[in-house]
Order: structure tokens, then sequence, then C-alpha cells
């Protein structure tokens, strides 16, 4: 008898636990229905489980988008492609539920099985599913509708095709603006699958009607869709239908939707071509540049390099430029910060002479900034520049402007242009890093703030990784060791950590010649932070000393170390030990 019912088993288990009131168990279950599907084969699947999930009412909206994300991977559990229909009554439901990301997360289910679907089976099942959503009575199931379009439009016969044209152009005029908004967010995906003649005419006129919306919401959308439609359409529709829309779109009453020009307007020019965006597209964005709105002057600005580049330079210097200079001072730190993160890649696209004279000033007013980001994005971008320009003339620039950064007040400042410090060394060759900064790198490691100490440690290691071992040897580890003596035992924990980070790096014999000797020293510190760190640091330099070393230099001081009346020592110290007998073992 229980072999019977044994595979009654996981179909009761998943009854019990989807109505159980905790919700961690209902969703348990519910990840769990690829295992029972397998467990109950793919007949019972389809005739038990399946139905058992469409008839479910979970209210919790989390039970409900792991239900989604599941199903939208069921097609093998049911029995393949032949029986991937059955799948589409439960996520049929959730695309008519309130909760935004689990319609979303049906309709990508739905998606999912629809484009693995027979071309039978489309017309038979998922079309039907498709107009009973758009003609639905609440609003999300229309929503969800839209979405669909792209995926049953290919495998319809043609009266289906002209019947789904005419449901799509019913939700691009629904009463209701979140269906328009999704109409006009997917209408580029259903345009890719629609003929060349309706594309024309139907999808163009249901794209007039969006890009004339009321609601600033469903026209902001219709941008994309501007990009979308004109890589579908021949280059003379494109001018005559699609740029008329962006040049209105960029004057539009609401920001959002200039916002949204701004954002895509790159992707908006490719759409057109060279010629209508230098004669239309570029009074557009010198507008878009000027708006008096600050999130449209970000976006705006965040794409001048990229737009520079599908110009001419002499246009880009004629037309861009002088807006370049003006958002250079403007009155919000984020438009200044936004120029300044791509500002540096217009250098290549003028070349040396236009850099020399229009935007080096420009730089060098961004360097100055009194806004902590703005000066950090100029100095992350330098190498740009110094391909086109030379470090002679940079330095002179870029010197104070780090000098000062790096004694800001704010100690996260500090840290931000230690990061970039390296990537300043490669740029700057050793010659000038160790005339000008090298003071600097020794500086930070006497810092108030822990994080600085630590980012200063880590910046000496990816320095001597940059300029070799012999720079190393002669230019970083003497200062370091000096100040091994500092009288307050944290600055002398940063000298401990620094040595430990720049062993590996120039490797065993100057370790053991400069670096060990300071460290077996420090043993006899009085502080017991700091000899518990003497036992890790020495337990790290094991692998990279010869075994003698080891023997007969370090495993002394660690046994020292083990007999102190400190617990912590003893522990570290016994851990080193341990390390020291396995590398002797191996």
């Amino acid at each position: 008898m229980a072999m019977v019912d044994e595979p009654l088993y996981p179909i009761a288990i998943l009854i019990d636990e989807l109505k159980n009131d905790d919700i961690q168990l209902r969703l348990n279950s519910i990840r769990r229905l690829s295992t029972i599907a397998r467990a109950l084969g793919e007949e019972r699947t389809r005739k038990e489980l399946i139905p058992f999930l469409s008839e479910n009412n979970d209210d919790d909206d989390e039970v409900l988008l792991a239900m989604a994300e599941e199903l939208g991977s069921f097609i093998p559990h049911v029995g393949g492609v032949d029986f991937a229909h059955v799948l589409l009554p439960p996520l049929e439901t959730l695309c008519t539920v309130e909760e935004t990301v689990v319609r979303d997360k049906a309709v990508e289910s739905l998606c999912k099985i629809g484009s693995q679907m027979k071309e039978r089976d489309i017309v038979d099942y998922f079309i039907p599913l498709v107009k009973r959503l758009g003609a639905g009575e609440w609003f999300t199931a229309r929503v969800s509708a839209c979405g669909l379009f792209h995926i049953a439009y290919p495998s319809a016969p043609d009266l289906l095709r002209a019947e789904l044209r005419s449901v799509y152009n019913q939700l691009c005029r629904d009463d209701m603006p979140m269906v328009r908004r999704s109409a006009g967010l997917n209408l580029g995906k259903f345009a890719a699958t629609v003929e060349p003649t309706y594309l024309k005419s139907d999808i163009m006129t249901f794209f007039k009607d969006l890009t004339q919306d009321d609601q600033d919401s469903v026209r902001l959308l219709s941008v994309e869709g501007c990009a979308a439609l004109g890589k579908l359409l021949e280059p003379a529709d494109c001018i005559a239908h699609i740029l008329p829309v962006i040049v209105s779109f960029s004057q539009d009453k609401s920001w959002r939707v200039r916002y949204m020009v701004a954002n895509q307007l790159y992707e908006l020019c490719e759409a057109v071509g060279p010629e209508p965006t230098r004669t239309e597209l570029v009074p557009a964005y010198v507008r878009l540049l000027k708006d008096n709105e600050a999130e449209v002057r970000i976006a705006a600005a965040g794409k001048v390099t990229k737009f520079c580049g599908i110009i001419s330079a002499q246009t880009a210097i004629q037309h861009i430029l002088p807006c370049v200079k003006e958002l250079s001072t403007d009155s919000s730190q984020h438009v200044r910060a936004a120029l300044a993160s791509v500002i540096m890649g217009m250098a290549p696209l003028l070349g040396k002479d236009a850099t020399i004279e229009q935007l080096l000033p420009i730089f060098l007013a961004l360097l100055k900034d009194e806004f902590p980001e703005v000066r950090l994005n100029i100095i992350s971008k330098l190498d740009q520049v110094n391909q086109v320009i030379g470090i002679d003339l940079l330095s002179q620039s870029l010197l104070p402007a780090i000098v000062e950064l790096a004694e800001d007040r704010n100690w996260r400042v500090r840290l931000a242009i230690i990061e970039y410090i390296p990537l300043l060394a490669k740029q700057l060759g050793k010659d000038f890093f160790d005339d000008k900064l090298g003071s600097l790198c020794m500086q930070w490691l006497g810092d108030q703030v822990f994080s600085i100490r630590e980012a200063a440690a880590t910046n000496l290691k990816r320095l001597a990784e940059e300029f070799g071992k012999d720079w190393a040897v002669q230019h970083i580890i003497p200062q370091v060791l000096e100040m091994i003596n500092n009288p307050h035992y944290l600055y002398r924990m940063t000298v401990l950590s620094a040595i430990c980070m720049l062993a590996p790096v120039v490797g065993p014999e100057v370790t053991c010649q400069t670096m060990l000797p300071v460290v077996i020293n420090a043993a006899k510190d009085r502080v017991p932070n700091i000899k518990f760190n003497v036992a890790k640091m020495l337990q790290s330099m094991i692998p990279i000393v010869d075994s003698t070393v080891v023997e007969q230099t370090i495993r002394p001081c660690l046994q020292e170390l083990y007999e102190d009346p400190d617990v912590d020592v003893r522990y570290f110290a016994q851990q080193a030990i341990q390390a020291c007998d396995q590398i002797m073992c191996a």
C-alpha cells in the first residue's frame, strides 16, 4: 500500500505547504516545483499540478513572483514543447495581479514559453490568450498584453495579424495611462515583427498617437520608440517621420521628456544618420545643454563626448564647446560632475591644438572646482588627455590639484585620490612621480584615519608592482622602515602592514636583508597588539623566505612570543609555529 501512495506524497506536501500560514513554507514549496514535477511525472504534472497552480489564489506577492519565475522554465516537466500550452493558464492569471513585478515576471515567462511553442499552438492557445488579456476588464491585464504581441504576431495568419494590429491600436488609445505607457514601451519590439507595409501605415499611426499623448509619462516612453523605429524604417521615412518628433520632444513642456531625449540622443542620432544630425539635432542638443532643468543638463552633459564622436571636430568646436564652457561653471555641482566624468574623452576627438586652446582651460577650471567629485572625475580620466597633449603640459596644471585633494579635510576625498595614485604613476612615469608625489605617499602612512593608512600601505605595494623591485628598494623601503620608531603604536602597526604587503613584491633577498630584521626587532615592542601582528607578519613571510631563515630566525622569535604573558600574542605565535611545521614537513 505504501508503494501505491508514494507518488501522491509530494503533491500532498505541496498542497499542505501552499495553504500554510507561514509565507516561508509557501515560498519553499513553490521553489521546489521542479523537484515535485519530476517526482510526479509529466502526465500528472499536466493533469494535477498545473491545474492546482491555476486555481491557487495566494495573496502574497513574493510567492506569486516565485511561481511566475518557476513556470517560465517548466516546459521539460510537462512533456516538452508539444504540451507547453498547459502552462499558459496559471501565467495568464498572474498577468492580471496588481503587483507590477509579478506581472512583469509572468509576461517574461510567457514570452520565454511562447518563443519555444509550435506555430500551430501559438495560433490555438497563445494568440487567444493575448486577445483575452488585451480585452481584459482590469487595466492590469491590458498592460501585460502589450508585452506579448511580438511573440504572437510572427506565427499568426494574415487575418489574425490584422486583428492583433487592431487590438494594439486600441491599447495605444486606452483610457488608462498605464496601458498606453506599456503600449509605448513595447511598440519597438512589436514593430520589429510587423511587415514593412504595415510598419509605415499602422505602426506609425500608433506611434504618432503616443507622441501626442497628454500624459508626459506616455510621451517619454515614446522617445525610446523613436530610436527603435528609426532603425526599422528607410532613411527617408526616418527623416520624414522620426526626426520631427525628436526635435519636438527636445522642446517638450515636460522636463522628463526632454531628459529622456538627452539620455537617448546618441541612439537617436544613429537612427536618423549624420546629415540630419548636423542640421537638425545639433541645435536640439545645444538647447538641451542650456535647459532650465538641472536634471536635463546632467543627462545632456553626460553624453557630450559620445555626441561629439558622431559629428565633425569643426562642428563640435563651433557649436558644442561654447556650451561645455558654460556647463563647467554651472550652478549645479552634479552638472559639473557629469561633465567632468566625460569631458576628457573629447581630447582625442578634437586633436592637440583644439585641446590645448579650448579644452585645457576647462580642465583647469574643473580641477579647481570646490566640489571634490568634480575634481576626482577629471583626475580619473587623465590618461585620455595625456595621450593628446603630453605629460609636461599636463603636469604643470595637474600637480596643485592633486596636492590639494591629498590634503582635503574630508577623509573620503583623501581615500579616493590614494586609489588613483597608481594610475597617475603609470601616466606620469618614475622621475616625475619621485620628484613630485613620492613624499605624499609617505605622508598618508601617518594619517589620523585608519582607512587612509591602510589604503596608503596598499598603494605602496601597487607602486612597487608598477615601477619594479629596484625602485621600491631605493625609494620606498628606506622611508617605510624609518617610520617604525614612531612613538604611537598605531603608526608602527601601519609600517608592519606595509612591510607585509611589500615582501612578496621585492622577493626573498630584499625581505631577509632589510625588512625581516625590523619585524624581528618589533617583537620586543611593549604593546601586545604590535607583538601579535609581528607573529602574523612572520607567518605571512614563511612562504617567501628560505627554510634555513625560517628555522634560524623566524622560529626562535615565534618561540619567544609563544611564552608572552598576553593570551592573544601566544595564540598568533602558536598559529605561526604550526605554519612553520607544515612548511618544513612539506
